[in-house]
Formats: C-alpha cells, sequence, structure tokens
C-alpha cells in the first residue's frame, strides 16, 4: 500500500483529546491563535487528500460554524448509516471495516496520505500498525478524565522523534515517524 496515514490531533497534559462527553471546550478555550498562528495545520491540511473519522468526531465536527474540510474526501467510518447533509454528500461516505480493508480500498482508489481523526479510529489504526506520522500538540490543562488518545496495544510501537516546536502561549507541539 503506498499510502501514508498521519495524525495531527491536540491533547491534554494528561493525554486527553475530549472530555468523556466529547466536549471539546478546554480545547477551544485554550485555541489562542498567537497573531494567527495556527500551528502548522494548514500546511498539513494541504498535504493529505482524505480523512478517515469515526462517527463520534463526524457529528461533532457537523456542529461547527462551517465545514473545516473542503474539498476534501472525508470518509466516516460507521457500521450505521449516520445521516450526511445534501450539502456534502458529494465529499462525504460512510465506510465500513477494519483499518485494513479501508486502506487498500482506499489505496485503490489513488489516495495518497489520509488524516486520521477521532478517539476510537486513531486507536485501531495504531493497532493495525497503520499510522507512519503523528503530530501532537500538547495544551497545558490537566483535565483529569476523558477520551485518551492512546489505547491499550498488544505490542510496544516504536515511533522517531523528529522536532517539537514551542509556542509562546505553552502549547509544545510534537512530531513522530514511525520506525
Amino acid at each position: 500500500m503506498a499510502i501514508t496515514c498521519s495524525i495531527f490531533i491536540a491533547t491534554s497534559l494528561d493525554g486527553f483529546i475530549a472530555r468523556k462527553n466529547g466536549e471539546l471546550d478546554w480545547l477551544i478555550g485554550s485555541a489562542n491563535t498567537e497573531g494567527g498562528e495556527d500551528y502548522g495545520y494548514q500546511e498539513f491540511i494541504s498535504s493529505i487528500d482524505t480523512l478517515v473519522m469515526g462517527r463520534n468526531t463526524f457529528e461533532r465536527v457537523l456542529n461547527f460554524n462551517e465545514w473545516p474540510y473542503a474539498g476534501k474526501k472525508v470518509v466516516v467510518l460507521s457500521s450505521g448509516a449516520p445521516r450526511i447533509p445534501d450539502s456534502l454528500s458529494d465529499s462525504v461516505e460512510v465506510m465500513s471495516g477494519t483499518p485494513v480493508e479501508v486502506v487498500r480500498r482506499l489505496s485503490g482508489r489513488g489516495a495518497r496520505h489520509v488524516y486520521v481523526d477521532g478517539g476510537k479510529t486513531i486507536q485501531g489504526f495504531l493497532r493495525a500498525g497503520l499510522i507512519q506520522d503523528m503530530t501532537i500538540t500538547r495544551i497545558p490543562i490537566l483535565l483529569g478524565d476523558g477520551i485518551p488518545l492512546f489505547g491499550e496495544l498488544d505490542r510496544d510501537m516504536m515511533f522517531h522523534h523528529v522536532e517539537t516546536k514551542t509556542y509562546g502561549n505553552g502549547f509544545v507541539q510534537s512530531t513522530y515517524k514511525a520506525v
């Protein structure tokens, strides 16, 4: 499979990507964008052609003021049939299957760089050994509880540290590549 799967995500200091109920209020409240700083997001999103996310993440993103993935193909992993708004029917599709099956299908369609998003989806792709790149931005807040970025693994997974950037607002962003 000539396809790269990447993570670009923010976590609390204690490793949570959202509160237990899925709320991101802590992140939105922390997102002080120093003079328009986007923490590398536009460069990253420009490099991908497809997003794969779970149903819960999709439904959360639908509540944003505007659809943040215009011009990108979005695959929602679900065994059910989540409602896709008519305005997104040309760019969003629902797919089921294991991460390996999903990547195989996307690769067969010509996908080259996939952004994997959502806690369970990221964990499934990691367990399947499909994540090649991770960019994790740690926000200086402790939540104490929530949805973790990482879950249980059946083996150790080694990553090579590429770089770490620090920002004036306390954000620390580290990039890793799978070994």
